[in-house]
């Protein structure tokens, strides 16, 4: 008999729970982590965002100097794409991922970069305040986001409210809805007890759930060819949102 839930993050942990076992079957693991370590193992598969090129809408804020060089967390940054953009750029780059096959990509990429980039293994949300000590002036999030249930969002949100400085900035490139990801409700998802894959996003949603920040961009990315310097595929949203200071 567990009656261990007394606090508000065991019950998310609960929550957690309901689709990690749902998830089992179809990734024939519970471990999250695993599954991810996995997922990159692979260096030739033709995932778009296994592509050593940076989100081409954070490329176009900081060309156009929207976004200036500071301290960074790149969330879920997989293979390090982004992440060691930043570090080129400028950039004091914290890189966190639940993949430990992925930060030894990304610190491959950084190292032949000639680029230092923090990289933390282990899930965002659970680190401790000196592991994520902050305050950064950007967050990037280039499809985090997208594989969080519901109920996560509110840690997200909590993430960004600990760390985040005033007047930072937030790059979010997430599922956009009729393109990608799944259309069922936050209800309907936990009667399913499934992400599916990833959850799709209008644009009211997202300026609904980023209401404490203000709306700088919200726009679906561009197509970029494959010979192209920057990533960009038109089935994500990519915003960049700003925290009031």
């Amino acid at each position: 008999m567990d009656r261990s839930t007394r606090t508000f993050e065991d019950v998310l942990t609960l929550l957690d729970g309901l689709f990690r076992s749902a998830e089992e079957g179809r990734r024939s693991t519970g471990d999250a982590a695993d599954y991810w370590d996995r997922f990159y193992a692979d260096r030739a598969r033709g995932i778009p965002f296994f592509v050593p090129k940076p989100d081409e809408s954070l490329v176009a804020h900081l060309d156009r100097g929207t976004i200036a060089p500071g301290r960074a967390l790149d969330l879920g940054c997989g293979p390090g794409r982004n992440a060691v953009h930043l570090a080129a750029r400028g950039f004091q780059v914290d890189a966190v991922d639940l993949s430990r096959v992925a930060l030894a990509w990304a610190g491959e990429r950084a190292a032949a970069a000639g680029v230092e980039v923090r990289l933390l293994q282990g899930d965002a949300f659970a680190l401790l305040p000196d592991q994520l000590p902050g305050p950064y002036d950007l967050i990037v999030d280039s499809g985090c986001f997208h594989h969080l249930p519901p109920h996560r969002r509110v840690s997200y949100l909590g993430l960004l409210d600990r760390v985040l400085a005033p007047g930072g900035h937030l790059a979010l490139t997430c599922f956009a809805s009729g393109a990608m990801g799944s259309e069922l409700s936050d209800a309907e998802l936990y009667r399913a007890r499934d992400l599916q894959g990833g959850l799709a996003y209008t644009p009211d949603a997202l300026r609904w759930i980023f209401s404490g920040l203000e709306e700088l961009e919200l726009r679906r990315m561009r197509d970029e060819p494959a010979d192209a310097p920057v990533f960009g595929e038109s089935f994500l949203w990519a915003g960049l949102f700003r925290r009031r200071g």
